[in-house]
């Protein structure tokens, strides 16, 4: 959004999934902060650089621990 003078903070929650926050707001139920505050553009451009695998860290997890079991 052009002109959002609004910061924001970037949190996840525990499947490691990525989203913005208005600053200053308390977080919802099952989110933390990632410790990275800016713009809307700043902190989705740090999203854009860490969240790599948008795979829930259940399902990364669970394809992680059947993989040796298929190279046998």
């Amino acid at each position: 959004m052009d002109g959002d003078i609004q910061s924001y903070v970037v949190v996840l929650n525990d499947e490691e999934q990525y989203s913005i926050w208005p600053a200053g707001r308390d977080l919802p139920a099952g989110w933390r902060g990632a410790g990275v505050r800016g713009s809307q553009a700043d902190c989705l451009a740090h999203i854009g650089e860490v969240w790599t695998d948008m795979r829930p860290l259940s399902l990364r997890r669970t394809v992680d621990q059947a993989a040796p079991a298929t190279h046998q």
